[in-house]
């Protein structure tokens, strides 16, 4: 390897490693936006996601989502991936797999069978992940053809676990209490700090996910398209928090905590498809509109469509995912609605989001019916009131 294949492979190493350490701001905020009687629970599923999405994805979903392709829609499988040049790749990916399975946690917390759901992330990783990517990223996918631009997952990865995290949320059904006489209750989580500081471990996190997918770091062209990701990356999350912060603070009397927290992911997610294709502007406008879609999005499905979505998770991953899928085609330097690239890209765009909404939503809702009249979705009711870390695990978190 040359200097610059060496530097571009320690780029892509390190920021694997931030990827990595998401799972851990995944965990804190789940956790912190749940009850404390469920925070054991909470840990194991999201340590799980990392073992059955690592073992899995290394078994044979990179090749599913990386081999010769099929038609432009799954790769060629095989068998314990070992190609020594290529590791550090697979590591890179594999983050991202746990990544996309991790985001169904958060919407069927506190109420899901700790079997069902680890049977769940170990599709979502082989299966419906892999063959999400393949589309786009393998190089020869469908929408690659079609000019689909996806830089960092906001769809492949975001919009796929978002759609998979609502169908979990709608047939696993509602926390015992949620609702009454039809008007949802607040169920307050039980940390916000935690929360708080599993949204900043997000953030630091992202930029290795998006300035990581340039996936090279050996030329002064590298730098300058990874400084601009960085740049992006981190002004849409600031711009999503302030639109929350803001808009929270108008609509109710006071800036809401969570919803600003949400509102950072939400510019975070919103952006990571187009980081490397929009202005620094560009941007912060994208991460503004997050910001406030986000805070509508999580009440309108709180409260109309009445599925009980404990951390927001469809609507910070699935709904904006789309929406910054879809806002490249307004935004894009090259192409976007306002440069004069016209309706084109934008229509590209929609195709996308409206093929990865689908398959998640398909797939996930077969996975999840097989699931629920074989070993069940949902614990007992005896069990949820008690606790899922005592029912599953036999122990709490907070022992005195």
């Amino acid at each position: 390897m040359d200097t610059s294949a060496i530097m571009g492979a320690l780029w892509i190493i390190i920021s694997g490693i931030l990827v990595f350490f998401m799972q851990a701001g995944f965990t804190l905020v789940e956790t912190g936006f749940a009850r404390s009687k469920n925070a054991g629970n909470i840990i194991m599923k999201n340590l799980m996601d990392l073992i059955v999405g690592s073992l899995g994805f290394w078994a044979i979903g990179y090749t599913v989502m990386y081999g010769e392709t099929i038609g432009g829609f799954i790769g060629t499988p095989s068998l314990f991936y070992n190609e020594g040049a290529d590791m550090y790749n697979l590591f890179f990916q594999t983050v991202f797999a746990a990544t996309a399975a991790t985001i169904v946690s958060g919407a069927v917390a506190e109420r899901t069978k700790f079997s069902t759901y680890v049977i769940f992330s170990f599709i979502m990783t082989v299966i419906i992940y892999p063959i999400a990517g393949h589309w786009t990223w393998q190089g020869e996918g469908w929408l690659t053809d079609l000019g689909f631009v996806d830089f960092a997952g906001s769809s492949i990865v975001h919009s796929v676990g978002g759609w998979a995290a609502l169908i979990g949320a709608i047939m696993v059904g509602p926390r015992i209490g949620k609702y009454k006489d039809g008007v949802s209750q607040a169920i307050p989580g039980h940390n916000l700090l935690l929360g708080a500081l599993g949204v900043m471990i997000l953030w630091l996190g992202w930029f290795g996910f998006n300035g990581g997918s340039q996936l090279a770091f050996g030329s002064e062209e590298d730098v300058i398209a990874v400084g601009s990701v960085l740049i992006t990356t981190n002004l849409a999350a600031a711009a999503g928090a302030f639109a929350a912060l803001m808009y929270t603070w108008l609509r109710y009397g006071q800036p809401d905590i969570s919803m600003t927290l949400n509102g950072a992911l939400a510019g975070l997610v919103c952006i990571t498809a187009g980081c490397a294709a929009v202005t620094p502007g560009s941007a912060t406008i994208m991460g503004l509109i997050a910001g406030v879609v986000v805070v509508m999005s999580i009440t309108f499905i709180d409260e109309k469509l009445k599925v009980d979505d404990p951390v927001g998770a469809v609507s910070v991953h699935g709904v904006c995912g789309a929406l910054g899928t879809l806002l490249i085609g307004v935004f894009a330097i090259d192409g976007g609605l306002i440069n004069g690239g016209g309706f084109a890209l934008l229509g590209v765009q929609a195709t996308g989001v409206l093929a990865y909404g689908t398959w998640a939503i398909v797939c996930s809702y077969i996975v999840f019916k097989i699931l629920k009249v074989t070993i069940g979705l949902r614990v007992s009711e005896k069990e949820e009131i008690e606790g899922l870390d005592k029912a599953e695990h036999g122990i709490g978190v907070y022992n005195e």
